[in-house]
């Protein structure tokens, strides 16, 4: 069964991408240099819109770089015209693939991977192959762990949502309550029939009930296994995601430019990017956020 789930996911990777984003992937790919693909994620995926940042995941040939990964880096380009911005994520395809598979402390890459994604730029067809193992095994992770926290019988959204709220609540980060419910509510087409081809992936037998709810077959053995693992992962969740937001304050390329156009964006104040800021925008921030706030304060006494 697990060609069912690959075919699935495969023929979703190779969603239509509009023509920007996938200049701008070959351009990430190229300045790698051993891409094997770029992965498009998020809303911008959904929509087609080229508004606010693009999310990239490369994928690179070799040994993982980075101990914390993966490296995050922001990016702007103009195509034919049109400004793009981009958050691009960059790791090893082999540290990729097992994350995803679940052989790796991080939750964010079968949590993530398993919602909609698409490949941008591929090297050759080997590498779609390579990838599309890789997001099938996020999916499988997920869906195990998603019948061990979910109820004995239930709707796939059941299971899912339990799974995301589970992960969310891991993570260092706030979400607003009920994130669970949107990421099911837009991504419907994706979610689909997915739990069960997942589930048979990983040999985990399942009952279909008369009203369309499952239940798993999992013994108490396996059960406990599944919750065993996680609640290791679910411990060191918030540590290692305090690690990577340090990692990423003294390592995040073009972190100055990037945190200037949010500025911009939520305050309409724009913040010139000089060469030291460039180059020390932990150590800027405060000036910055200072400037920022007397110019807000002066357009608020700015006559009409």
């Amino acid at each position: 069964m697990t060609q069912d789930l690959e075919g699935r996911i495969g023929q979703a990777l190779q969603r239509a991408v509009v023509p920007e984003v996938r200049a701008f992937a070959e351009r990430l790919a190229l300045a790698a240099g051993n891409a094997v693909a770029v992965l498009f994620y998020g809303s911008n995926l959904r929509t087609g819109s080229l508004e606010g940042v693009l999310d990239f995941y490369v994928l690179t040939e070799g040994p993982q770089a980075e101990k914390i990964w993966p490296r995050v880096s922001y990016h702007e380009w103009t195509f034919e015209g049109v400004p793009l911005r981009a958050k691009v994520a960059t790791m090893a395809l082999d540290t990729f693939r097992a994350a995803a598979a679940g052989e790796r402390l991080d939750t964010t890459i079968w949590a993530r991977f398993v919602q909609p994604s698409g490949i941008a730029w591929q090297r050759d067809e080997a590498a779609l192959g390579r990838v599309t193992a890789a997001v099938s095994g996020a999916a499988r992770t997920a869906a195990r762990l998603a019948v061990a926290l979910g109820p004995a019988t239930g709707t796939a959204e059941d299971y899912w949502r339990a799974l995301f709220r589970a992960t969310y609540a891991a993570e260092f980060r706030v979400e607003k309550a009920g994130r669970e419910d949107t990421i099911l509510s837009v991504n419907r087409e994706h979610f689909d029939g997915l739990l069960p081809l997942a589930l048979a992936a990983d040999d985990i037998a399942f009952e279909r009930l008369p009203n369309g709810a499952f239940r798993p077959e999992l013994s108490e053995r396996d059960r406990t296994r599944m919750l065993d693992w996680w609640k290791r992962r679910q411990r060191l969740g918030k540590p290692y995601n305090v690690l990577r937001l340090l990692k990423a304050s003294t390592t995040f390329e073009g972190a100055a430019r990037y945190a200037a156009w949010k500025i911009e964006r939520h305050t309409g104040v724009p913040v010139t990017i000089t060469p030291w800021r460039e180059r020390h925008p932990v150590l800027s921030a405060p000036g910055v956020l200072w400037h920022v706030w007397r110019t807000r304060k002066a357009m608020e006494r700015k006559p009409a």
